[in-house]
């Protein structure tokens, strides 16, 4: 990456601050970008779905994984709850989507509350383990709450084969103009579902898997208490990545987590964070870090900055410390501060191998949670930050009340915050499609087939806020 007229401004730089100016492109289409990332992840997008407890659960981790993606699950969730997310996670089907699953004699009732966390707003009703209807929110409307769903299911429109085209899929939806379909193994047992939007990203998004063909999946663990036994854990039960986590990461007792972390040989990437600096990025990788976690304070959910005043803005964080992480044959993610497609292309561009997204994925079906109504009728869930008082009394439930209550004087992060989600995208999938798009069309105009290319050409400008104002679409006409 290189700055517009050679001209590095002398202070530090958010992604608002910035844009990228179009080159001479041989790149037809999108379509001809590969977004794979090289920090041996495995991942096909660049995109790492933040360890917050309000984010990243198995239904997250799923979803991301099978479009490429990657979920790191939280430090504060206990290791056999984690082994069981893995093994979830790693026997999902690569295309079809794990459906709701609901018996005859369920009620309406029951139906109306699980409905919701699919993004394809419909469970199927099986019985015997076989597949005997369909029952979407439409189907309950004006039905009485205790009607059993046998009496509201309809006939599945479409079945598929488990071996099915993904193309072919979509065609018979289309020509069907159904909603979902299902799909069965050779004994007609439930496979799994498939909407037409999610036939057609089966043949644009390549599944991030691992060496057995299981989706790929990722865990935290802190650098407080018995560091060792739980990375172990972890690494037993199968994470492809493990993230060593705490908010100040160029600290001591990070530098001796990691080195605990090595002598347990992991065969898969350790990443670690967070940081801001060249110095603290080459601390981390020379204490044995492969990709380092860059971002202090930039996230929607966290205070940090307004707290304490320490913290740096994310653009140059990210163009610093990548730089002297890849002077180091090492990688870095970048964490938090994107609230646009841009900011991923920025991020990317600066040398991120990857991005870390939080709170905009906790607006989705598939962040853990319930959905819930305002008095408006607007559906949202709630996040938090995992520095706010919510996220430690959480984590010190096992410890003393003096001791939890003294610790809860002090946060740095938003306990409750409703994140709406968007009606025109409530899936964490319309999302990464959104951002993926705005990605791909970047490294168009750069005339870059890869993310490696991205780094090598573009060029990047400082602009006013006017001119961050002047590329914001209006929704109205002025």
């Amino acid at each position: 990456m290189q700055f517009l007229n050679a001209n590095v401004p002398a202070h530090d730089l958010t992604y608002d601050d910035v844009f990228m100016v179009p080159r001479h492109s041989e790149v037809a289409s999108r379509y001809d970008v590969d977004l794979a990332t090289a920090d041996g992840t495995g991942a096909t997008i660049p995109l790492v779905v933040a360890n917050m407890t309000a984010i990243a659960g198995k239904r997250m981790a799923e979803t991301i994984a099978r479009r490429g993606g990657l979920a790191v699950i939280p430090q504060d969730i206990p290791t056999s709850v984690v082994a069981e997310v893995v093994q979830f996670v790693k026997s999902r089907h690569l295309v079809f989507d794990t459906p709701i699953e609901l018996t005859p004699h369920q009620t309406v009732a029951e139906a109306l509350s699980l409905i919701p966390k699919r993004a394809h707003r419909a469970a199927v009703v099986v019985s015997e383990g076989r597949p005997v209807g369909v029952v979407s929110e439409a189907d309950c409307v004006e039905v009485d709450r205790f009607a059993q769903v046998q009496h509201v299911m309809r006939p599945p429109a479409v079945v598929l084969a488990a071996d099915a085209d993904p193309r072919a899929a979509f065609d018979a939806l289309d020509r069907a103009h159904a909603q979902v379909a299902v799909a069965v193994d050779a004994d007609g047992a439930l496979v799994g579902v498939l909407t037409r939007t999610g036939a057609l990203r089966a043949t644009l998004y390549q599944p991030a898997v691992d060496a057995t063909g299981g989706l790929r999946v990722a865990a935290a663990v802190g650098v407080n208490g018995e560091v060792g036994t739980r990375a172990k854990e972890l690494l037993d039960a199968g994470v492809d990545c493990l993230v060593v986590d705490t908010a100040h990461g160029d600290q001591e007792r990070m530098i001796e987590a990691l080195g605990v972390v090595r002598g347990l040989d992991p065969q898969v990437p350790v990443a670690a964070g967070n940081i801001v600096s060249a110095e603290g990025t080459r601390a981390l990788i020379e204490a044995g870090a492969d990709i380092v976690k860059v971002g202090v304070g930039p996230g929607a959910m966290c205070t940090t900055r307004m707290m304490t005043g320490v913290g740096r803005p994310q653009f140059s964080a990210v163009l610093e410390c990548a730089e002297a992480a890849a002077a180091l044959g090492k990688h870095v993610w970048a964490d938090g501060g994107v609230r646009h497609p841009r900011d991923v292309a920025l991020a990317l561009a600066a040398g991120a191998s990857a991005v870390m997204i939080g709170s905009w994925f906790a607006g989705t079906h598939e962040s853990p949670g319930d959905l819930m109504l305002d008095a408006d009728g607007r559906a949202y869930k709630v996040s938090f930050g995992m520095a706010s008082a919510r996220a430690v009394a959480n984590r010190t439930s096992a410890e003393s009340a003096y001791d939890r209550a003294r610790k809860g004087l002090y946060e740095e992060g938003i306990s409750s915050s409703r994140m709406y989600l968007d009606p025109a995208r409530p899936g964490v999938e319309d999302l990464v499609d959104q951002i993926c798009s705005g990605v791909r069309s970047a490294c168009t105009y750069a005339g870059a087939r890869s993310l490696a290319e991205l780094r090598e050409r573009a060029v990047v400008g400082v602009q006013s806020a006017a001119g961050f104002h002047e590329g914001r679409p209006l929704s109205t006409s002025w």
